[in-house]
Protein backbone atom coordinates (compact mmCIF):
# COMPACT_ATOMS: atom_id res chain seq x y z
CA UNK A 1 0.00 0.00 0.00
CA UNK A 2 1.36 3.26 -1.33
CA UNK A 3 1.84 6.21 1.17
CA UNK A 4 -0.72 8.26 -0.75
CA UNK A 5 -3.24 5.53 -0.32
CA UNK A 6 -2.73 5.53 3.43
CA UNK A 7 -2.29 9.01 3.69
CA UNK A 8 -6.09 9.44 2.03
CA UNK A 9 -6.98 6.23 4.11
CA UNK A 10 -6.15 8.49 7.52
CA UNK A 11 -7.30 11.94 6.31
CA UNK A 12 -10.92 10.25 5.16
CA UNK A 13 -11.10 7.89 8.21
CA UNK A 14 -10.68 10.98 10.59
CA UNK A 15 -13.20 13.33 8.92
CA UNK A 16 -15.96 10.04 8.62
CA UNK A 17 -15.28 9.69 12.34
CA UNK A 18 -15.93 13.56 13.29
CA UNK A 19 -19.23 13.31 11.24
CA UNK A 20 -20.45 10.17 13.35
CA UNK A 21 -20.14 12.78 16.49
CA UNK A 22 -18.42 10.35 18.89
CA UNK A 23 -19.53 12.34 21.57
CA UNK A 24 -23.37 12.61 21.28
CA UNK A 25 -22.75 8.56 20.69
CA UNK A 26 -19.80 8.08 24.02
CA UNK A 27 -23.28 9.84 25.88
CA UNK A 28 -26.09 8.24 24.07
CA UNK A 29 -24.00 4.69 25.38
CA UNK A 30 -22.88 5.90 28.95
CA UNK A 31 -26.70 6.84 29.81
CA UNK A 32 -28.24 3.46 28.32
CA UNK A 33 -25.78 1.41 29.52
CA UNK A 34 -25.73 1.82 33.43
CA UNK A 35 -26.92 -0.82 34.37
CA UNK A 36 -25.78 -3.43 31.63
CA UNK A 37 -22.70 -5.78 32.74
CA UNK A 38 -19.36 -5.15 31.26
CA UNK A 39 -20.01 -8.29 28.35
CA UNK A 40 -23.28 -6.74 27.75
CA UNK A 41 -21.59 -3.30 27.29
CA UNK A 42 -18.99 -5.14 24.85
CA UNK A 43 -21.69 -6.88 22.84
CA UNK A 44 -23.73 -3.83 22.50
CA UNK A 45 -20.48 -1.76 21.43
CA UNK A 46 -20.20 -4.21 18.47
CA UNK A 47 -23.73 -4.46 17.04
CA UNK A 48 -23.21 -0.43 17.26
CA UNK A 49 -19.93 0.20 15.57
CA UNK A 50 -20.89 -2.75 12.85
CA UNK A 51 -24.53 -1.41 11.99
CA UNK A 52 -21.94 2.19 11.51
CA UNK A 53 -20.39 -0.02 9.24
CA UNK A 54 -22.53 -1.72 7.15
CA UNK A 55 -24.90 1.19 6.49
CA UNK A 56 -22.46 3.45 5.58
CA UNK A 57 -20.63 0.92 2.75
CA UNK A 58 -24.53 0.00 1.60
CA UNK A 59 -24.79 4.04 1.10
CA UNK A 60 -21.36 4.51 0.24
CA UNK A 61 -21.55 1.63 -2.35
CA UNK A 62 -25.14 1.93 -3.78
CA UNK A 63 -25.94 5.85 -2.72
CA UNK A 64 -25.04 7.33 -6.32
CA UNK A 65 -27.88 5.04 -7.63
CA UNK A 66 -30.52 7.22 -5.33
CA UNK A 67 -29.30 10.71 -7.37
CA UNK A 68 -30.50 8.70 -10.59
CA UNK A 69 -33.47 7.95 -9.17
CA UNK A 70 -34.79 10.82 -7.75
CA UNK A 71 -32.26 13.36 -10.22
CA UNK A 72 -31.17 15.71 -8.37
CA UNK A 73 -27.16 16.33 -9.37
CA UNK A 74 -24.24 15.86 -6.86
CA UNK A 75 -23.84 19.41 -6.20
CA UNK A 76 -27.20 20.07 -5.01
CA UNK A 77 -26.30 17.04 -2.52
CA UNK A 78 -23.30 18.15 -1.47
CA UNK A 79 -25.64 21.90 -0.59
CA UNK A 80 -27.76 19.91 1.20
CA UNK A 81 -25.62 18.00 2.78
CA UNK A 82 -23.38 20.56 4.11
CA UNK A 83 -26.69 22.71 5.33
CA UNK A 84 -27.44 19.44 7.30
CA UNK A 85 -23.60 19.37 8.67
CA UNK A 86 -23.88 22.70 10.21
CA UNK A 87 -27.60 22.27 11.73
CA UNK A 88 -25.32 19.19 13.50
CA UNK A 89 -22.85 21.19 14.29
CA UNK A 90 -25.24 23.80 15.64
CA UNK A 91 -26.98 21.11 18.18
CA UNK A 92 -23.75 20.11 19.44
CA UNK A 93 -22.71 23.33 20.55
CA UNK A 94 -25.88 23.96 21.88
CA UNK A 95 -25.69 20.44 23.74
CA UNK A 96 -25.11 20.57 27.87
CA UNK A 97 -25.17 17.46 28.12
CA UNK A 98 -28.46 16.58 29.52
CA UNK A 99 -30.47 16.39 26.62
CA UNK A 100 -29.26 12.75 25.26
CA UNK A 101 -32.34 10.11 24.72
CA UNK A 102 -32.63 6.62 24.63
CA UNK A 103 -34.28 3.93 24.77
CA UNK A 104 -34.69 2.45 28.44
CA UNK A 105 -35.59 -0.94 27.26
CA UNK A 106 -34.61 -3.28 24.74
CA UNK A 107 -31.95 -3.11 22.53
CA UNK A 108 -30.02 0.54 22.39
CA UNK A 109 -27.17 -0.84 19.65
CA UNK A 110 -29.08 0.26 16.60
CA UNK A 111 -31.55 2.99 17.51
CA UNK A 112 -30.29 5.42 18.82
CA UNK A 113 -26.25 4.47 18.95
CA UNK A 114 -26.11 3.89 15.40
CA UNK A 115 -29.18 5.43 13.86
CA UNK A 116 -29.62 8.41 14.24
CA UNK A 117 -26.29 9.23 16.09
CA UNK A 118 -23.74 7.65 14.43
CA UNK A 119 -25.00 7.72 11.03
CA UNK A 120 -27.53 10.43 11.43
CA UNK A 121 -28.55 12.60 8.46
CA UNK A 122 -25.25 14.60 7.81
CA UNK A 123 -23.48 11.41 8.32
CA UNK A 124 -25.33 10.23 6.15
CA UNK A 125 -25.34 13.12 3.55
CA UNK A 126 -21.51 13.10 3.95
CA UNK A 127 -21.00 9.22 3.12
CA UNK A 128 -23.41 9.13 0.05
CA UNK A 129 -21.34 12.45 -1.50
CA UNK A 130 -18.14 10.29 -0.88
CA UNK A 131 -19.26 7.40 -2.41
CA UNK A 132 -20.76 8.97 -5.38
CA UNK A 133 -17.48 11.24 -5.91
CA UNK A 134 -15.15 8.02 -6.12
CA UNK A 135 -14.54 7.14 -9.73
CA UNK A 136 -11.90 4.41 -9.63
CA UNK A 137 -11.34 1.01 -7.59
CA UNK A 138 -8.65 3.31 -5.40
CA UNK A 139 -11.03 5.76 -4.46
CA UNK A 140 -13.78 3.01 -3.71
CA UNK A 141 -10.71 1.38 -1.37
CA UNK A 142 -10.17 4.56 0.56
CA UNK A 143 -13.76 5.27 1.02
CA UNK A 144 -14.44 1.26 2.27
CA UNK A 145 -11.40 1.31 4.50
CA UNK A 146 -11.99 4.51 5.77
CA UNK A 147 -15.67 3.63 6.90
CA UNK A 148 -14.01 0.59 8.38
CA UNK A 149 -11.60 2.45 10.55
CA UNK A 150 -14.23 5.19 11.35
CA UNK A 151 -16.09 2.35 13.16
CA UNK A 152 -13.58 0.45 14.52
CA UNK A 153 -12.59 4.01 16.02
CA UNK A 154 -15.90 3.91 17.25
CA UNK A 155 -15.92 0.77 18.78
CA UNK A 156 -12.74 1.25 20.54
CA UNK A 157 -14.18 4.52 22.24
CA UNK A 158 -17.58 2.64 23.31
CA UNK A 159 -15.51 -0.18 24.75
CA UNK A 160 -13.36 2.28 26.60
CA UNK A 161 -16.53 4.17 27.91
CA UNK A 162 -16.49 3.71 31.41
CA UNK A 163 -13.02 5.11 31.68
CA UNK A 164 -13.88 7.87 29.79
CA UNK A 165 -16.84 9.20 31.78
CA UNK A 166 -14.47 8.28 34.94
CA UNK A 167 -11.55 10.79 33.21
CA UNK A 168 -13.80 13.31 32.04
CA UNK A 169 -17.31 13.27 33.33
CA UNK A 170 -20.08 15.20 32.10
CA UNK A 171 -18.11 18.20 31.41
CA UNK A 172 -15.37 17.10 29.49
CA UNK A 173 -17.65 14.97 27.18
CA UNK A 174 -19.58 18.51 27.13
CA UNK A 175 -16.37 20.29 25.95
CA UNK A 176 -15.42 17.32 23.68
CA UNK A 177 -19.09 17.59 21.92
CA UNK A 178 -18.64 21.67 21.42
CA UNK A 179 -15.18 21.04 19.73
CA UNK A 180 -15.84 18.43 17.67
CA UNK A 181 -18.97 21.08 16.79
CA UNK A 182 -16.70 23.56 14.97
CA UNK A 183 -15.14 20.82 13.41
CA UNK A 184 -18.01 19.78 11.81
CA UNK A 185 -19.12 23.03 10.87
CA UNK A 186 -15.49 23.34 9.06
CA UNK A 187 -16.35 20.59 7.25
CA UNK A 188 -19.86 22.13 6.41
CA UNK A 189 -18.34 25.04 4.80
CA UNK A 190 -15.94 22.86 3.21
CA UNK A 191 -18.75 21.09 1.85
CA UNK A 192 -21.18 23.87 0.85
CA UNK A 193 -18.24 25.69 -0.93
CA UNK A 194 -17.32 23.07 -3.16
CA UNK A 195 -20.93 22.18 -4.16
CA UNK A 196 -21.87 25.89 -4.75
CA UNK A 197 -18.42 26.53 -6.78
CA UNK A 198 -19.06 23.74 -9.15
CA UNK A 199 -22.72 24.94 -9.36
CA UNK A 200 -21.75 28.36 -10.37
CA UNK A 201 -19.16 26.95 -13.31
CA UNK A 202 -22.14 25.33 -14.96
Amino acid sequence: MDNGLISDVVSTSIKIYALMTPPAVLSAFISGTKEYSREQKAAVALKTSSAIFIIGVVLYLFGSHLFALFGFTLDAFRIGAGVLLFLTAISLMNDDGKQTQTQKDGDISVVPLAIPLGMGPASIGAVMVLGASATNLREMLVGVSSLFFAALGMFLLLRLADGVAKMLHRTGITVLSKLTGLLLAAIAAQVIFTGLNAFLRQ
